[in-house]
């Protein structure tokens, strides 16, 4: 039921990009810095102040530059301030009126429930019905990026792609993305409608009940036939502890003498970018994982350190669910031919926000910098080919009993692992 979550340039200065590290310091200190030709009153109460801080936010570390210019970002701050503002609310609908110019669904304002909300979506902590939602191709809309597993919107099988129309009758267009986040969200045990329009072009109502929600953001087993034992890997989401557990995962399969591994990155829509890059290093020796590049046109790799947890085969799967921190990952492996990637293209998010706490407990995502793939495949708005596209229709659980992806997936490895030893015998 959270909102789609954005990848945060903070983490990354932890493994040493240099342009997305400053872009993060600078974010820090903006509270401090006054933009130039800006003249600030000392008599702004605490609720204008919000305004204040969050225009500077954006006026000195957004990505576009020239989309500022071409909004006149500087009148925007006026006709903030021009309004009435006494409350916090006041201040919140001037900030989200300010940051609709920008058309940019991922800088937004984050009220102090929201921003609770996605702070503990990300510490591994969930209830409700469990969506992870993105804004949709046209403005106002609303999609599922994925429902999480063993969740309220799993157990009806909404797919990623799937419109929100609705949310108890409330049309979701006017709440944007944020709006229906918060509609959604509730005490558990309390119903919520949704309305919503499938891929297939067919509306239908859903009432499900909200409740706590167990991410196991990873999951692990092992795969076995008469000839093969494979790992299996599956992440759902990149939150804090993930590296950890994935770092658990590898060792406890490789003590098990596993010939090869299926990571499993479906329906996982993003997280924490350090969470993400660290799983990379598990399985790239020095190679570079991803680029950024700021508003000065910068361009910053952060590569792999050297040596590997796992260097056996492996395939990835994915699909339409599977965004941004996921992405970095999955086209980190593909373009240094670490491993082939099997399903459906994926959501295609190539943005980067900071994230800031306001005064009053709220906070702002900025848009600061894109990420290209280490071949230089800009992924935002065109998701990643997969060498390998499945058969629809996408399984309804992935990682379940059932799964055809994942059958077809280890038939794939198994013919690839038995070449490989028919190789070494004619050797």
């Amino acid at each position: 039921m959270y909102p789609f979550i954005n990848e945060y340039s903070k983490p990354l200065r932890q493994l040493g990009c240099t342009a997305v590290r400053m872009l993060s310091v600078m974010a820090l200190v903006l509270l401090l810095a006054i933009a130039p030709g800006v003249e600030v009153s000392h008599a702004l109460s605490d609720a204008q102040q919000l305004v204040v801080d969050s225009w500077r936010l954006v006026n000195q570390g957004y990505l576009d530059p020239e989309q500022l210019d071409h909004v006149r970002w500087r009148r925007q701050r006026q006709k903030a301030l021009e309004k009435t503002i006494v409350s916090s609310d006041d201040a919140y609908r001037a900030i989200e009126a300010m940051l609709a110019v920008l058309d940019d669904p991922y800088t937004r304002l984050l009220r102090p429930d929201d921003y609770a909300a996605l702070k503990d979506s990300t510490s591994g902590n969930l209830s409700g019905v469990g969506l992870q939602l993105g804004p949709g191709e046209n403005p106002g809309e609303v999609v599922v990026m994925s429902a999480l597993d063993g969740s309220p919107a799993a157990d009806v099988d909404l797919s990623s792609g799937t419109r929100i129309l609705a949310v108890d009758h409330q049309p979701v267009e006017p709440l944007g993305l944020e709006g229906t986040a918060e509609a959604l969200r509730g005490d558990v045990g309390t119903q919520v409608v949704l309305t919503v329009l499938g891929p297939d072009g067919l509306e239908r109502e859903l009432d499900l009940e909200r409740r706590h929600v167990d991410l196991r953001p990873v999951r692990t087993r092992r795969l076995r036939n008469d000839s093969h034992t494979l790992g299996y890997i599956r992440i759902t989401q990149f939150t804090e502890g993930v590296p950890e557990q994935v770092l658990e995962a590898l060792q406890e399969l490789q003590a098990k003498d596993v010939e090869g591994l299926l990571l499993d990155l479906r329906n996982n829509s993003g997280g924490l970018v350090s969470s993400g890059l660290a799983v990379a290093d598990d399985f790239l020796s020095g190679a570079p994982i991803v680029e950024t590049r700021d508003r000065e046109g910068i361009n910053d790799t952060i590569r792999a350190n050297a040596g590997t947890v796992f260097d056996g085969p492996m395939l990835t799967l994915v699909n339409g669910g599977t965004a941004s921190a996921s992405e970095i990952l999955a086209g980190a492996l593909q373009d240094n031919g670490r491993s082939s990637l099997m399903g459906s293209r994926t959501f295609g998010k190539g943005l980067i926000q900071t994230l800031t706490n306001l005064s009053d407990g709220s906070g702002l995502a900025v848009t600061v910098a894109g990420y290209v793939t280490p071949s230089g495949r800009d992924i935002q708005g065109e998701g990643i080919e997969p060498e390998r596209i499945l058969d629809g229709p996408e399984p309804l659980n992935p990682g379940g009993e059932g799964d055809r992806w994942i059958t077809e997936a280890v038939t794939w490895m198994e013919s690839q692992l038995e070449a490989e030893q028919d190789a070494i015998s004619e050797a």
